[in-house]
């Protein structure tokens, strides 16, 4: 999730757990802690798909978070012992190991087991949804004007974990509705994404791949049809299967579980994250080697720059949560023509 979602679970879990002692200043300390693990943005691991992929790694690792709380609990305890070693370890590890936990409902990947294991991505939640932030926020300001306001910040943690837990029953709800016209489109057991779309949980986007071929569906529970309308991209399996064996490639493969999109511009190949954004938007996109006559060369990879949002699009995209516009096409961000599918 966003740093400022990521602090403010911090001060709330602190608030209620040690607020009534350590006051207003509790907040200050959860949300620094609700912000720790997200510090290895700052690490240059020396290319821009090692940065991407080694980012929620070791720092968001419950096998170093919870050895780690120990020693900052006992830390802190040294420094203000107001509350007992044993209430500053339930304060510290309940935030940093709640932070890592919160990370794996989004999309991005969080590698909860580091050094082992794949990342984790359960994909019901978009990165930023004001809808878990804004009581947390709540309980927080409840608490800044009358501490320790234990009532507001059960019910902030209470409403934001219910909402946790209803992104999940949507996309089930999702999955079941998408699933049928994917079959009657001859995809019968694609590798299937089912995420929100930003910012929300009403709307969301499915995204079914195979080796040669990429299906997304967007669908919501204000839709006034039940018609589902798939737009098809296909995917380029020879650039793929080019690049197959270069370390960095191979990376974003285990990465992404396969969701990128290969493509050559110019003398370069480049693969795109198509789990993150929407077409046309994704904000990931690397460049893994060059082509000449010569054959490929790998080259240390890139990131391109995010492209730009159109703000004309977001009046689409509200029309469409609404129900309003029933099909809006991903590849134009425009719903299409009268009488033809995206």
């Amino acid at each position: 999730m966003d740093s400022i979602t990521q602090a403010t679970l911090g001060a709330t879990l602190a608030g209620a757990v040690a607020g009534k002692t350590l006051g207003r200043s509790a907040l200050l300390t959860g949300a620094l802690l609700g912000t720790l693990p997200d510090l290895d943005v700052v690490i240059d691991y020396g290319t821009a798909v090692a940065n991407f992929t080694q980012h929620r790694g070791f720092s968001h690792s419950l096998l170093i978070l919870a050895p780690l709380s120990l020693l900052i609990a006992w830390g802190l305890w040294r420094w203000k012992p107001v509350i007992s070693y044993r209430r500053w370890l339930a304060l510290v590890a309940l935030i940093l190991i709640t932070h890592p936990l919160l990370d794996a409902f989004t999309t991005y990947g969080t590698q909860l087991f580091w050094p082992f294991g794949t990342p984790v991505a359960i994909n019901s939640i978009f990165i930023i949804d004001p809808l878990y932030t804004l009581p947390l926020l709540a309980g927080c300001l409840a608490f800044l004007v009358r501490p320790p306001a234990r009532t507001a910040l059960s019910l902030a943690l209470g409403l934001s974990t219910l909402y946790l837990g209803w992104t999940l029953v949507a996309q089930q709800i999702i999955t079941d509705r998408v699933q049928p016209a994917l079959a009657r489109a001859g995809l019968e057991q694609p590798a299937l994404m089912v995420q929100p779309m930003p910012f929300n949980t009403l709307l969301w986007r499915a995204t079914a791949i195979t080796d040669d071929t990429r299906v997304e569906i967007v669908t919501g529970f204000l839709d006034r049809t039940p018609e589902l309308s798939l737009e098809y991209f296909s995917r380029n399996p020879v650039l793929r299967a080019r690049v197959a064996d270069l370390p960095e490639a191979r990376r974003l493969e285990w990465f992404t579980r396969g969701f990128l999109h290969y493509e050559q511009a110019g003398q370069q190949i480049i693969a795109t994250d198509i789990r993150l954004g929407i077409p046309g938007a994704h904000p990931f996109t690397f460049t893994l080697a060059n082509l000449s006559d010569q054959g490929l060369a790998p080259i240390p990879s890139g990131r391109l720059d995010r492209p730009a949002i159109n703000p004309d699009a977001l009046p689409l995209l509200w029309a469409r949560l609404t129900g309003e516009l029933p099909v809006l096409c991903l590849a134009t961000l425009a719903p299409p023509a009268q009488g033809h599918t995206c």
